[in-house]
């Protein structure tokens, strides 16, 4: 199946000079549970080409809620294997690398950051999460995180801004007052958030649902798909949208130096 009819309903809306960067740029995916998931779902169905992957948890019961992963038959596999056989049979030609590893201070040098043009963050440790974003920021990559998407259940709340301008958030919180205290973002990093106020009002729900033994939180929260689908499908139009931008900046400006250009020589001759 070629490229251009996997995706010719797209190319019609944003143009064949815009998929021709799609298809060139490189995204490193860091977390796929009920966020990651859907944002990865979304950049290869969008036409990106090169994506690794990066979740060392394996599919549990409690995730089928929310996660693309997890059905009752997957239950036990990684999430990563689960998800990229997913999406090559949604593009065959994609270069997808799965990584089944915890991003953290010591692992952060294996994942060699400066080569990619996209990097997003959907981890929720909070500090392997402060650890990538500064990290991330002092790269050329384009960094793109989500702030926490439990305990939110109106999807009409999100929104996106800069990260220390999130607020009504928790985790972007607990975030800033780390970095506060150790070191800061380099740069302006875009984050999917919601405004949204809201109490777990289900008790014991999880005692007999195990997730994922390798990183228990301290507080489990309640969470909707329909919330964290739209953060992660949020995280993958913004990166489409940022190279649409870019494409479309650029295109303009060859224009402008061609028409430029042309018009000296007019003058000139």
């Amino acid at each position: 199946m070629e490229y251009n009819e996997l995706f010719a309903r797209t190319e019609l809306l944003v143009g064949s000079a815009a998929m021709q960067q799609i298809a060139t740029k490189k995204v490193i995916l860091f977390g796929v549970g009920g966020v990651g998931s859907w944002c990865a779902e979304g950049l290869i169905r969008s036409g990106i080409m090169n994506l690794t992957i990066v979740d060392s948890d394996r599919v549990a019961l409690a995730n089928i809620n929310r996660q693309l992963p997890a059905t009752t038959k997957t239950i036990g596999e990684l999430k990563v294997d689960v998800l990229k056989d997913r999406l090559q049979e949604i593009n065959p030609n994609a270069f997808i690398t799965a990584i089944p590893e915890i991003y953290d201070s010591e692992s952060s040098g294996s994942f060699h950051l400066e080569e990619y043009d996209y990097i997003i963050d959907a981890i929720d440790s909070l500090s392997n999460k402060a650890h990538l974003l500064v990290t991330a920021s002092k790269t050329n990559a384009v960094t793109i995180s989500s702030m926490g998407a439990g305990l939110k259940l109106d999807p009409q709340k999100i929104r996106v801004t800069e990260f220390w301008k999130v607020r009504g958030c928790k985790l972007a919180a607990a975030l800033r007052e780390k970095m506060k205290k150790g070191e800061k973002t380099a740069k302006p990093i875009l984050c999917v958030y919601s405004e949204e106020i809201q109490k777990n009002r289900g008790e014991n729900a999880l005692n007999n649902a195990d997730e994922n033994g390798s990183f228990r939180k301290a507080r489990i929260n309640g969470t909707m798909v329909q919330v964290t689908a739209i953060f992660g499908f949020t995280l993958s139009g913004l990166v489409i949208q940022d190279i649409i931008d870019k494409s479309n900046s650029e295109t303009v400006s060859s224009k402008i130096t061609e028409a430029t250009d042309a018009n000296y020589h007019k003058v000139t001759v």
